[in-house]
């Protein structure tokens, strides 16, 4: 029967659903959730007996396409990936959560295939995670059985097998007729790239329909119901000695050895499509784990229990959570196993979806007639893998040093630990590269698509072996420079006439060496004291800066720090004032200080407001501490000079007695409105008095709408979600605060920004003086004291004490060929060259794009030179250089051997977060996917051996570029569940905004360990595993970090020894999902995960909040939105199903 003669009824996507009648799903107790709309498919009750579907002839495995002699089988990465190649269908998740509705229902009874044993699922990493050629062995092609040629109806595509080299796709993708057994497609499903009604004339190519138009799925639909994916055993074993599939390899990379053959993409993985009957729709109770929309119990970091459940309002950095309420955001990846059309979209519903009953009202439910067979897919472990990228970078680059004297070298990925010799270029932990092998000319640079950008942190933290940058004091005179372009003396200059003059390695001018700089060069050209000098011989170091270099000609004072506490009704109540007051009293003896100085230089001050300012006179003469009251704020001024900033250590016994009485002071108060923009003023009125630059720390809980300037209204509209309106959500609704930051940044006036929110607060209008002045901002949603203490408190305690730099400047400098045009950061920039800060820290970020103003050459390569002014601490006026030489090339194959995928997401991230500021989300996604695309088609064309199209060919290494920007299309700001705040959007955005390499790798694609294979023995951390739900197994724990959430994951049947060993109670049962640390237990195992878990802190910025998360609870929901290679239920594309599609895009670049 043609599946094609069946019309769809239903009403197009984009639009909701009728919920399926009569049928509300339940909750997990069975009652059901209130605020949640009907689910339409009903659950899977057992399969519908009464038919079998067409069995493919012996010998012929869907997998391997045609078995013509020598013809590729496309499927390594220098990523060869047959674009509709077929995987296994996908073991079944032991977890008891529904698997993806991917692959086949098949009767209860058959055995799963694939390379797992049935309810095993792999963990650790797999044998052979990325895709790799099969040993002769386990080839099935059986002498003499080759399959008749393909008969070509035009009616649809189906993933079929990949095409071989002679086929074209259009032949390949219809359905195809085999033997006597014709193997026909279920219709396309109901998502699509591509708008829902086109189908043009078939051709091999895909027409422009596809190119990254969504029809969202709306969410009313629901998320699809779980289907039981288990295959049938194959029935014949596979035969040695025929020939063995080629594989497509770019010439110039290295592909992967052949794999054990126990995993791999051998007919094992790939189930016949035999006998697999379709549900019909059956109402009846989800499956266990069966995810229904319902409120969550606690959230993310910065999104913490909400109150009553019904006000749900968190987010979660990552990919978003969502019910099943209001239309996601567009971006529908194709699901897996949904077919395309010819021309690569997606189209209206022809008929039912198998394991999809009859989904849509208006669908004929074909209960007694035999059904097409499951759509096939790519089986994940043949694409390219995270883990086992980073696994092979560790092993091959983890043990030696990373030396830096050689022009151009890609540093190790960021995942791996080494050490770093500074022998003339910066560290990659200072700076890295997109790209450190760069196009000589500009329209090379066009071609390749490859944004040439790096990422810059100038103040980063070294580890203890590493020596920090030395200080370099030359005197009165001050650095030594350039005359013409002023940039400072590095290993690059090139001195000549005996050592007389210089000629400056980034403009060629030539200068006189000063009198007192002058040194004699040996017989290579050197200057004999090459070695003796940190700026010759070394990438990064230190300038004492002179008079100069200072605001008004005189050197700065030392910097202050104020605290400025909100004692609303709010904060009074949660407890946060008197917490904060308390943890003030430890934390002044913490503040940073310079090397090797007794006490910190850093004086402080306090304020507290409501409608009002309370300021502090805690002069150490006075034996109580005095408080002033500001109430006309629309004129902010301070009322004391003497006595507001003062040292800890001479007025200790005032600040104590002022913190204890705070709490007291405004214990019953009932003001409950605040104000914001006068308390930032009167910091700055503060630090202006006092002549110094400094930081101030806001403790703020709610919408500032008292009278007063800076007054905000509410504007949060979810409908704006998916217009053209979207982005002035991220826009401040005022300028008044653009206004202060400048004035701020201009006397260096840096705003640390700790918010308690427990409604809409307008973060994109709060942060931008904290942005534009280099500050931070935490956020800690719906604040509980016993919850949340640990993780605002160790925050608090590392934001005061990191190292800083105050009223900073940092300009970059190029060699002739190339400038720097674009920045991306937490900055204030009042002209094109100069980035500049309150305040630096040492874990900010600065991204600067480059382009070409003039031909590059191969012989003398690139130059950067980073170059940061700034006031320590101890108010000493510095310089910190950084100097980079990258190579330059004619070859695109040069260009894309020496790119650093990890690098290019956090450029990519950062451009699309500032894009949606001024154009709609859905242009930002297309926008990345088609730069994407053409990064990727430019080598295609260029780069690789010429082989068929239906290989999808990446470099090697940027073979992890798609599952990373699959990842970012996939987050809160680009694509936001129902229950995402507009408040938690803004967040993200500006924190992504200032990330390094290592925070924006591990956001993006979060770090998944299990647990229960961690050796109690040794220190090292078990073997990550790929962010997917069929890597988990029901009888693990599992740790999931993304640098702001550590989730624990506890699968149902985990022994009854390591839950009591772990949570020291003797069920699942009874394993609390509100605790925010795990306790204290003496035994190897709770020692080892605690120990694991203060590894992980250390290694982050913030600490992480720890969320525990038992199977098949509600909370399960938020965790599976970090499955980042899974569909979400936003709607955001599966791993393999992204791939597709790039795949798609590329091909029709090509053609």
């Amino acid at each position: 029967m043609s599946v094609n003669q069946h019309t769809h009824a239903g009403p197009p996507y984009g639009q909701p659903q009728p919920g399926y009648q009569g049928y509300q799903q339940p909750a997990y107790g069975g009652q059901p959730l209130p605020g949640v709309p009907h689910a339409q498919y009903g659950a899977y009750n057992g399969p519908m007996p009464g038919y079998q579907q067409p069995v493919p002839p012996q010998g012929y495995f869907p997998s391997l396409g045609f078995p013509s002699k020598g013809s590729p089988v496309s499927l390594n990465s220098d990523t060869s990936l047959a674009p509709n190649f077929i995987g296994s269908v996908r073991a079944l998740p032991t977890s008891g959560a529904p698997p993806p509705a991917s692959g086949t229902s098949l009767p209860s009874g058959h055995q799963g295939y694939s390379q797992f044993g049935q309810g095993d699922v792999q963990n650790g990493i797999p044998t052979s995670t990325a895709p790799m050629q099969r040993p002769p062995a386990s080839q099935p092609f059986l002498p003499g059985s080759a399959p008749a040629p393909v008969s070509q109806p035009s009616t649809f595509q189906q993933y079929g097998p990949p095409p071989s080299s002679v086929q074209q796709l259009s032949n390949h993708m219809a359905g195809m007729t085999i033997g006597s057994t014709s193997i026909s497609a279920p219709p396309p499903a109901g998502l699509g790239y591509g708008p829902p009604t086109s189908v043009p004339p078939v051709s091999g190519s895909f027409s422009a329909t596809g190119s990254g138009l969504y029809t969202p799925y709306t969410a009313s639909q629901g998320p699809p119901p779980p289907s039981v994916p288990q295959g049938l055993p194959l029935a014949q074993p596979p035969f040695s000695g025929q020939p063995v599939p080629t594989q497509r390899l770019p010439t110039e990379v290295p592909g992967f050895a052949p794999p054990l053959s126990s995993a791999g993409i051998g007919p094992s993985s790939y189930p016949p499509s035999t006998g697999a009957p379709r549900l019909p729709p059956m109402p009846g109770p989800p499956l266990s784990g069966q995810t229904v929309a319902g409120p969550p119990m606690s959230q993310p970091n910065h999104v913490s229990s909400p109150p009553p459940p019904s006000t749900l309002s968190g987010p979660h950095p990552g990919p978003p959570m969502s019910g099943l309420h209001g239309p996601p955001p567009p971006t529908h990846p194709p699901q897996p196993g949904y077919q395309m059309q010819q021309n690569g979209s997606f189209g209206q519903v022809r008929g039912p979806q198998p394991n999809y009953g009859g989904a849509y009202p208006g669908t004929p439910n074909y209960g007694s007639q035999p059904g097409p067979p499951p759509p096939k897919r790519l089986d994940p472990d043949s694409i390219p893998s995270p883990i086992q990228v980073i696994e092979d970078d560790r092993s091959n680059r983890g043990s030696e040093p990373f030396v830096t004297g050689v022009r151009g070298q890609v540093p190790p990925l960021v995942t791996t630990n080494f050490l770093v010799k500074d022998q003339g270029n910066a560290s990659p932990r200072y700076i890295r590269c997109t790209s450190y092998n760069i196009p000589c000319t500009s329209d090379m640079a066009k071609q390749s698509q490859v944004p040439l950008a790096a990422v810059i942190k100038p103040l980063a933290t070294l580890p203890p072996e590493e020596t920090l940058p030395y200080l370099v004091d030359h005197g009165e005179s001050g650095p030594v420079r350039c005359n013409r372009c002023k940039a400072y003396m590095c290993p690059f200059m090139q001195f000549i006439e005996g050592g007389r003059r210089f000629q400056c390695c980034f403009c060629s001018c030539v200068t006189e060496v000063p009198a007192h700089y002058f040194q004699h060069l040996d017989h290579t050209g050197k200057r004999v004291d090459f070695y003796d000098r940190p700026e010759l011989s070394l990438g990064s170091y230190e300038f004492l800066a002179t008079v100069d270099y200072c605001k008004n000609n005189k050197f700065p004072s030392p910097p202050a720090f104020i605290f400025m506490i909100d004692v609303s009704y709010n904060a009074v109540k949660s407890g946060l004032v008197r917490l904060i007051c308390e943890e003030l009293k430890s934390i002044l003896d913490y503040l940073p200080r310079e090397g090797n100085m007794e006490e910190s230089a850093i004086r402080v001050g306090f304020v507290t407001y409501n409608k009002v300012l309370h300021f502090y006179n805690v002069k150490s003469s006075l034996a109580q501490p005095q408080m002033m009251v500001v109430s006309d704020v629309a004129d902010m001024f301070v009322p004391l000079l003497d006595g507001f900033l003062v040292n800890v250590n001479e007025s200790r016994t005032v600040i104590a007695s002022l913190l204890d009485q705070i709490p007291e002071m405004f214990a019953d108060t009932r003001e409950t409105e605040t104000v914001f923009g006068p308390v930032i003023q009167a910091g700055l009125e503060a630090l202006k008095a006092a002549e110094c630059a400094g930081k101030l720390f806001i403790f703020h809980t709610s919408l500032p709408i008292a009278e007063a300037p800076g007054k905000l209204k509410n504007r949060d509209d979810k409908k704006l979600i998916n217009t053209d309106k979207e982005k002035t959500l991220f826009q401040p609704q005022t300028s008044f605060y653009n206004n202060l930051a400048k004035d701020c940044v201009a006397q260096g006036c840096c705003v640390d920004l700790f918010l308690f929110p427990n409604q809409y607060l307008d973060v994109a209008t709060l942060g931008v003086v904290t942005y534009q002045t280099g500050g931070s901002i935490y956020k800690y949603a719906y604040f509980q004291l016993e919850t949340d203490q640990d993780r605002f408190l160790n925050d608090l305690r590392r934001d005061v004490q990191k190292e800083v730099g105050f009223d900073a400047v940092m300009r970059v400098r190029t060699s002739t060929g190339i400038r720097a045009t674009d920045f991306f950061g937490a900055f204030y920039m009042s002209n094109t060259t100069d980035v500049e800060m309150a305040g630096l820290d040492c874990d900010k970020t600065i991204t600067v794009e480059f382009k070409h103003d003039d031909k590059l050459s191969e012989d003398s390569g690139a130059l950067l030179q980073c170059a940061l002014l700034y006031t320590s601490c101890a108010g000493q006026r510095r310089l910190r250089i950084h100097n980079l030489s990258l190579n330059c090339c004619t070859q695109l194959a040069d260009l894309y051997r020496n790119c650093e995928t990890d690098t290019l997401i956090n450029y990519l991230a950062k451009y699309a977060y500032r894009g949606v500021l001024n154009s709609p989300v859905k242009a930002v996604r297309d926008s990345l996917i088609n730069q994407c695309a053409q990064i990727l088609a430019c080598y295609r064309k260029n780069c690789a051996s010429p082989s068929s199209a239906g290989q999808l060919i990446l470099p090697e290494c940027m073979k992890l570029l798609p599952v990373y920007l699959n990842c970012v299309l996939k987050s809160d700001v680009l694509q936001p569940g129902p229950e995402v705040t507009t408040d938690d959007r803004a967040y993200i955005r500006q924190l992504v905004t200032s990330m390094d390499v290592a925070e924006t790798n591990v956001f993006f694609y979060p770090r998944l360990l299990p647990l229960t294979k961690a050796d109690v023995d040794s220190d090292s951390l078990p073997a990550a595993i790929r962010n997917s739900e069929e890597r988990l197994s029901k009888g693990d724990i599992y740790l999931l970090e993304n640098g702001l959430n550590i989730f624990v994951w506890v699968g149902v049947n985990v022994q009854q020894g390591l839950i009591q060993n772990l949570f020291g109670v003797s069920s699942f049962s009874q394993i609390s999902n509100t605790l925010s640390t795990l306790p204290v237990l003496e035994n190897p195992f709770s020692k080892k995960v605690r120990s694991i878990i203060d590894m992980l802190h250390l290694q982050r910025s913030r600490y992480m909040k720890l969320i525990i998360v038992k199977q098949e609870d509600k909370l399960e929901m938020l965790f599976k939105h970090f499955l980042v290679e899974d569909k979400s239920l936003t709607g955001g594309a599966s791993y393999v199903d992204f791939l597709c599609h790039m795949h798609k895009e590329i091909r029709q670049l090509l053609s």
